[in-house]
């Protein structure tokens, strides 16, 4: 049992000296890793940085795989794509002095992504890993009435869970973002309750850009917004904006053009998990196991809500 002055999280990774922070989602996820990821930096460990890819992986060279559907991108690949958030990220690693080399998974089903994952964390002989989401789909167990967009993040969760690591997490990064994808946050904090019951519930903390790690990646995301003017990251540009101190419906690309956002505090908060409580929570993990493509496992996830009875809305009181 830590103490209130502690972070559970980060007293767990205490011990680790070789990190994996990995983007669950893909696009721009691993940026919502950035400020965990610099902190670890900061502290001396080793850290690797990961991305499940939508980037176009088939066409690069063999020296760049490390392993089937692992990748290792650095600011030189791929020059010729316009869209690529792992090389816009190691571009910005390498401006700011630290180890830019980002790993990039295949957008695949569990199994591959499971054997790529065991390659990577045997390559660096890796003793804890971080699984980050930007938003909040991540802890959606399959009954509510919106999921977001999960199939991404789940089978990243199911991948690492049959993996042995001496240490997994998940953190959930950008509270209210998913709004725009029908996710209900009053369930979401439902969701929290029941892990916080399971023991799985590891607290929360903010990004502020008071701290080093918090400017660090304010500068990131104008960096990958600069440099991805046509498709910027929504999710990362919310959580930057309110890291800023920005409140309610801020214009920061015209890919929001026609929604109201609520940019707010809660948007900074790191909410951190144990990852076998997460893999336990969701009801449909089982049922993904042994899919080999992601439309697999969309197939799996809608024939599953095709036979339940979905939890409506939960209106947050306040």
């Amino acid at each position: 049992m830590s103490s209130l002055h502690t972070n559970p999280l980060f007293s767990r990774l205490e011990s680790a000296e070789r990190v994996l922070v990995a983007g669950a989602g893909g696009g721009f996820d691993i940026y919502a890793g950035l400020p965990l990821a610099l902190s670890l930096f900061h502290q001396g460990k080793r850290v690797q940085l990961a991305n499940l890819s939508f980037s176009a992986l088939a066409g690069l060279p063999s020296a760049s795989w490390l392993a089937p559907d692992v990748a290792a991108i650095t600011p030189e690949t791929a020059p010729h794509q316009a869209y690529f958030p792992e090389r816009t990220l190691a571009q910005w690693l390498k401006l700011h002095g630290y180890p830019c080399t980002v790993h990039a998974f295949s957008r695949v089903g569990v199994q591959p992504l499971r054997a790529a994952y065991r390659a990577l964390i045997e390559r660096y002989d890796i003793d804890a890993v971080v699984l980050v989401d930007g938003g909040t789909d991540i802890l959606m167990r399959g009954d509510e009435s919106g999921l977001g967009t999960p199939e991404e993040d789940l089978t990243s969760v199911a991948a690492l869970a049959a993996l042995d690591v001496p240490e997994r997490f998940v953190v959930s990064v950008g509270f209210g973002v998913d709004a725009y994808h029908g996710v209900s946050h009053g369930l979401v904090l439902e969701n929290m309750a029941a892990l916080e019951r399971d023991g799985a519930y590891l607290g929360a903390f903010s990004v502020s850009r008071s701290t080093r790690e918090g400017a660090l990646f304010v500068d990131a995301v104008a960096h990958a917004q600069h440099h991805t003017p046509d498709h910027p990251s929504i999710v990362n540009g919310s959580i930057a904006a309110a890291v800023q101190g920005a409140f309610g419906d801020v214009r920061f690309t015209s890919r929001t053009r026609g929604s109201e956002l609520f940019i707010n505090p809660l948007m900074t908060l790191c909410f951190a998990f144990e990852l076998e409580g997460v893999a336990r929570n969701c009801h449909y993990l089982d049922r993904i196991e042994h899919t080999q493509l992601i439309r697999q496992v969309s197939s799996v996830i809608e024939e599953f809500r095709d036979e339940i009875t979905q939890r409506p809305p939960r209106r947050i009181p306040h």
